[in-house]
């Protein structure tokens, strides 16, 4: 009889539901003190959702954090309908206070290491969500700027509306925002992106929205002189595995490679099998990795590469910069030397 292994992730309960425009619903989760650890998290990243479907059982969706680990004490999550989108619309008309959904906890890189900087932020539609998390935390602090350029369709479309103004009025001058609504302005130009991004200087910038925005404004900034390494994209990924099903146990470990992994300032010394994935050894050996989509879209398993050689799999989700550091994805990587050093 084949055994059925438990699914990774967690049951957690929804405490209320904020209809926040007519197509996108705030989801508000209530997780228990004993996992407060394993869902502490970083501004700008997200959960991957696990969305029942009776045609294939299951999918995995990834939804930012609106919340801001420095100003809420409740996780949210912010979902907008997508046309023809099953996760987003069976999460919409179907999440209420009192559901429980499967996620997987926090991850992803799109988050700044500190936050007391000045910041240019960028959004577009839904993509308010992560930026909206790192502006809440930036403005949290006693020092530093933001800049947000808000892309929407109409008035009726813009996500966290109030609550924005409110925090313009109370930031003191630290927070600009500057709506561009499509109904009266059309799409947004290269010369009003040129535009405010010179008003506010060379500073970080974070960009999260459809595709084609964003590619407007990486390539403005970049026309613009800012240097790529400055510049932070977020792009929303539908999943077409489970990363919720784990893998089956390894047995492969007769010729495998040692890999030395620092995670979480533990070390550990495990044996990598050549037809295995990191991910796949660190979970095998009970080991929390970090992890989203395991299919080496997201970026959440990233990595560095200090010792060894590995058959690097797909590296999409990294940049040529990331690639020339020496980062890897756990979640593709095959080892291909005797001995390697990992560090996370």
């Amino acid at each position: 009889m084949t055994q059925t292994l438990p699914l990774l992730g967690y049951s957690i309960s929804v405490r209320r539901v904020i209809d926040e425009t007519p197509d996108a619903r705030s989801i508000v989760l209530a997780v228990p003190p004993e996992l407060n650890e394993k869902f502490r998290y970083r501004p700008g990243q997200f959960l991957t959702v696990r969305v029942p479907s009776e045609r294939t059982g299951s999918v995995a969706r990834c939804y930012s954090l609106a919340s801001s680990p420095h100003t809420d004490d409740e996780l949210k999550v912010t979902v907008k309908r997508v046309r023809d989108g099953y996760g987003s619309n069976w999460l919409c008309d179907n999440v209420e206070a009192g559901s429980h959904l499967h996620v997987l906890p926090p991850s992803g890189t799109f988050s700044p290491d500190e936050l007391t900087g000045d910041f240019l932020l960028f959004a577009g539609g839904s993509g308010i969500t992560p930026v909206m998390s790192i502006l809440k935390s930036v403005l949290s602090q006693p020092e530093g700027h933001v800049a947000l350029f808000y892309a929407n369709r109409d008035s009726s479309s813009i996500i966290f509306d109030a609550q924005l103004q409110e925090l313009v009025a109370g930031s003191r001058g630290r927070l600009i925002v500057e709506h561009w609504l499509e109904s009266e302005r059309g799409l947004p130009t290269p010369a009003a992106i040129a535009d405010f991004a010179r008003k506010h200087g060379r500073r970080d910038a974070y960009l999260c929205g459809p595709a084609p925005f964003m590619h407007a404004v990486r390539h403005t900034l970049l026309d613009l002189g800012v240097q790529r390494a400055r510049i932070h994209l977020e792009e929303f990924v539908s999943l077409t595995g489970d990363p919720f099903t784990p893998a089956a146990p390894l047995t492969d470990t007769d010729n495998a490679s040692t890999v030395t992994v620092r995670l979480d300032g533990d070390t550990h010394t495990l044996a990598w099998p050549a037809t295995a994935n990191l991910v796949d050894v660190l979970l095998d050996a009970g080991i929390d990795a970090p992890f989203s989509c395991r299919e080496g879209d997201c970026g959440s398993c990233m990595c560095s590469l200090t010792a060894g050689t590995v058959d690097p799999g797909r590296t999409e989700a990294l940049d040529p910069d990331d690639l020339a550091d020496g980062y890897i994805l756990a979640c593709q990587a095959r080892p291909t030397s005797p001995e390697l050093e990992v560090e996370f």
